[in-house]
């Protein structure tokens, strides 16, 4: 089995550890097809239940379909702003949230349950695998857009109606992601909504339990407990 160098292993956890929801600082310069194709054949090449390979790709530059979604956004979004009470609603209308116009490709991932037949091993106990699938396809283009410097915004403030109709969908293929990709001036150091206090990061010792739920200590887990006190970043 070849293993992964030293150098290698900082990389991914480089990757991932720098990977933004960008929503702004997209740039005019246009990724090269060479480029978008290796990112995609990442995306390609995720784990997927039954090896069902349940993702379609459709990729998107037409000004006049992006207008359409973002038409779609600016509605969701001041539809879910009256959920919000003030001074929180003002702070959430205030966010830049997507980049469907500024980025020079708009990408929507969707779901086909009826691929390769009613019978997909693996899905049979856990009818929504399929939809765990797509979603590890988005975090491989994810972390390999990272890696070629190209900014991926996943707008998720949409009505699947509309992606629908837009995209001429078939009535079976459900979409799960619209993201926008491009290269960016920067990638902050830190999300947005981290930054802007929206919401904290929570620690790891927050969100880990140990053979039960809620159970935050445990003897079989010990030496795991110091390592993840003490080891917080990739480097």
């Amino acid at each position: 089995m070849e293993e992964f160098t030293k150098e290698e292993k900082h990389g991914l956890y480089k990757a991932i550890h720098s990977r933004r929801d960008v929503r702004k600082h997209f740039t005019s310069k246009l990724i090269p097809e060479e480029i978008l194709s290796k990112i995609l054949n990442a995306a390609h090449h995720a784990p997927s239940v039954g090896f069902s390979q349940p993702w379609n790709f459709i990729l998107i530059k037409d000004s006049q379909t992006k207008s359409r979604i973002k038409k779609s956004f600016e509605e969701e979004k001041n539809r879910s702003a009256q959920l919000i009470e003030d001074p929180k609603r003002s702070k959430y209308l205030s966010f830049k949230l997507e980049g469907i116009l500024e980025s020079p490709v708009n990408l929507c991932v969707t779901y086909d349950p009826s691929k390769f037949g009613p019978f997909v091993i693996g899905r049979s106990s856990i009818p929504e695998a399929g939809l765990y699938s797509v979603c590890c396809a988005i975090q491989n283009l994810w972390l390999a857009a990272r890696t070629e410097g190209v900014g991926v915004g996943w707008v998720s403030i949409l009505s699947n109606e509309v992606l629908k109709n837009v995209l001429d969908l078939p009535d079976q293929v459900v979409p799960v992601a619209y993201l926008c990709l491009g290269y960016v001036d920067e990638f902050a150091s830190k999300p947005d909504l981290e930054t802007s206090g929206w919401l904290p990061r929570l620690d790891l010792n927050d969100v880990v339990y140990f053979e039960k739920w809620n159970e935050k200590e445990h003897p079989n887990w010990k030496n795991l407990q110091n390592f993840m006190e003490s080891n917080s970043d990739y480097a």
